[in-house]
């Protein structure tokens, strides 16, 4: 490999975790954006399935490869359903529910910690004593972040639940892709796992919701960001770091959406940030930065 192509790799290992965290934490966003306008599930149903119809487009014109095994279908299929229809879907429905999106946030945030401990017994990843503390250092930043903002008028119960069933989605599903999917092709496998999801959504949707949309300009704009930008991108994104890295490091990341989202939110909607926002901000960052250190 030639020098350029050497530093080339290493600007792309340290951009992509930070564009990771910024497009996904444009979810939040766009949620709230779309979510006056359709019930959770079917707003999921119609994003799903766009993203299938445009990812299989592109499968078949750079003839990707697919799997060649019916497990492999089986592995990608599963880890798609809980990454996309149960971590996506929970925190949709959570909001739709009622909970502040700060309190899923904070929920979703204990994600690093979980998957730190069972990692080790999954994956035979060590889990060292500066990342130990960078996970709890980087939970204390997220909570400055979420106390300074957030109502705890946690909606109902049911909310609390389903927020916790999301946490579970996608924390199994990181392990799960990094266990069983090392093989995916990023196309091809995309294609299984968001055609997975549409028919989780599909079966989901009918039971549970009236399907209705209002198509706005704003639920328009939000659909398209989510398509293409968070689904396409992110993802993607997120797949390629848990192949190339360690899943306890890849988690660690998700500290950094909590406090993403509230800039973002700072911008788009007006919402304010204070002193403890921004400390929690330099808290969070900081832990991240020691749990991923090499």
């Amino acid at each position: 490999m030639t020098t350029t192509a050497l530093h080339r790799d290493s600007y792309w290992q340290i951009a992509a975790p930070f564009l990771f965290v910024i497009l996904w934490s444009t979810g939040f966003i766009g949620g709230k954006l779309g979510l006056p306008y359709a019930e959770p599930f079917t707003f999921l149903l119609w994003r799903f399935g766009f993203v299938t119809l445009l990812l299989l487009a592109i499968t078949l014109l750079m003839r990707a490869p697919w799997p060649t095994s019916p497990i492999q279908f089986v592995h990608i299929s599963v880890a798609g359903i809980m990454v996309n229809a149960i971590y996506i879907g929970g925190v949709f429905s959570a909001i739709n529910q009622g909970v502040p999106s700060g309190i899923v946030s904070l929920i979703v945030g204990l994600q690093p910690l979980i998957t730190a401990i069972v990692a080790g017994r999954l994956l035979g990843e060590k889990v060292r004593a500066r990342q130990w503390f960078g996970f709890g250092l980087g939970l204390v930043g997220v909570l400055l972040v979420l106390l300074d903002k957030i109502s705890f008028g946690a909606g109902n119960p049911l909310g609390v639940i389903i927020s916790i069933l999301a946490l579970f989605g996608i924390t199994a599903g990181t392990l799960y892709q990094k266990r069983f999917c090392a093989f995916m092709d990023m196309r091809s496998g995309g294609v299984i796992q968001f055609g997975a999801s549409t028919l989780t959504m599909a079966l989901a949707a009918p039971m549970f919701e009236t399907m209705q949309i209002q198509w706005t300009a704003s639920f328009v704009f939000a659909m398209l960001w989510l398509v293409l930008v968070l689904s396409l991108g992110a993802i993607s994104l997120l797949h390629i770091l848990i192949r190339r890295g360690e899943a306890t490091r890849v988690a660690s990341l998700f500290y950094l959406v909590p406090p993403v989202t509230s800039l973002l939110a700072f911008f788009v909607f007006g919402e304010r940030l204070g002193i403890t926002a921004l400390a929690g901000m330099f808290v969070t960052v900081t832990g991240v930065a020691l749990a991923i250190r090499k």
